[in-house]
């Protein structure tokens, strides 16, 4: 019985509307006729490159000069996409008598584009800022291993990175600056102090 009913109600409403045939293709052609009038907004790429926000996430790029080989980056990659192979140096010593020092010297830092997700953990890690997002986009190719670029081109992509914006005038001094401003003042007031006259039985 309810089901009776439910179905009498639908029908009900349905038969109360008549629709004219053709309607929505009417419709659509109105709005396609709007849209042809108003002036178009595609860029066309490749002849008209796209202007990218600023933090865009296009490729990691490497300053090779700051890399210590501390592999934390490959460490903490969630995808194992980093690849980085190293030998070890002897530095000299400068003074005679001092032991002489090791050094890590970088011999490759591959990363592989096919399995990075760009999640960016691998720049917000760096203790030594090595690691720099570029907007560089244009790196597509058919072979699935080309993807995974070695350093000469992760250091060709360091010069794609735009510099860093500039700092909030209302913002805070950071605490370093201050501190060092404070200890600058300290020993600048320090030395422009006056010296204390000498005493009477000094004197004589």
């Amino acid at each position: 019985m309810s089901k009776e009913k439910n179905t009498g109600g639908s029908a009900g409403k349905g038969s109360g509307k008549s629709r004219i045939p053709g309607a929505g293709l009417a419709k659509g052609l109105a709005v396609t006729l709007k849209t042809m009038t108003k002036r178009a907004v595609t860029q066309g790429y490749p002849e008209v490159m796209p202007d990218l926000p600023p933090r865009s996430r296009g490729v990691i790029a490497l300053f090779e000069e700051n890399c210590t080989v501390c592999m934390l980056c490959a460490r903490e990659c969630p995808d194992w996409c980093i690849y980085i192979d190293s030998h070890k140096e002897v530095v000299p010593a400068r003074e005679p008598g001092a032991r002489d020092r090791t050094r890590n010297v970088l011999d490759r830092f591959a990363i592989d584009f096919a399995l990075c997700m760009y999640c960016g953990i691998c720049v917000e890690v760096c203790p030594f800022d090595a690691l720099f997002w570029s907007p560089e986009f244009e790196y597509a190719t058919e072979d699935i291993q080309a993807l995974t670029h070695e350093k000469d081109t992760l250091r060709a992509w360091m010069w794609t990175v735009p510099a860093p914006p500039a700092l909030d005038e209302r913002a805070e001094e950071p605490k370093e600056f201050t501190m060092a401003r404070r200890a600058a003042d300290k020993l600048a007031g320090g030395a422009q102090k006056p010296a204390r006259p000498p005493r009477g039985g000094d004197a004589e």
